[in-house]
């Protein structure tokens, strides 16, 4: 799937239009690349979770309140090559990329783990996200 057919899906979870969808579709893709497609999104979380970031990322799992995060936590937590491959994609700043995704991310998280966890690592992305659209 290319990056703008998982950003439309990511852009419709998020509530209408590209907006996140785009900057959060070209993540996804980019901690997917190499790895034989699937679900990224656990991967993302321990990322995020290793980087110093487990209480934001455990409240977007959870079913309460989503903590915020920064971009530059965000820049922080992320491969840099990932966030500039993230950026060009998008065709922004590595900057503007962070700060994008930190907008998006909570309620994108949120959204695609509405029990209260994450889903089995078998669990296509697209799949997930056309699930919890509906």
């Amino acid at each position: 799937m290319a990056d703008n057919d998982l950003g439309s899906l990511l852009g419709g979870l998020l509530g209408g239009g590209q907006g996140g969808g785009d900057i959060l579709g070209s993540l996804l893709r980019s901690l997917t690349d190499g790895q034989g497609g699937g679900n990224p999104l656990g991967g993302l979380m321990d990322m995020l979770t290793k980087s110093g970031l487990a209480d934001q990322a455990q409240s977007w799992i959870g079913t309460g309140e989503n903590k915020p995060v920064s971009g530059e936590q965000v820049a922080q937590a992320l491969p840099s090559d990932t966030l500039h491959e993230v950026a060009a994609r998008s065709g922004v700043s590595s900057e503007k990329a962070a700060e994008q995704i930190a907008q998006y991310l909570p309620q994108a998280v949120d959204r695609l783990t509405p029990g209260g966890e994450l889903p089995r690592s078998g669990a296509s992305l697209e799949d997930l996200i056309r699930q919890q659209a509906l």
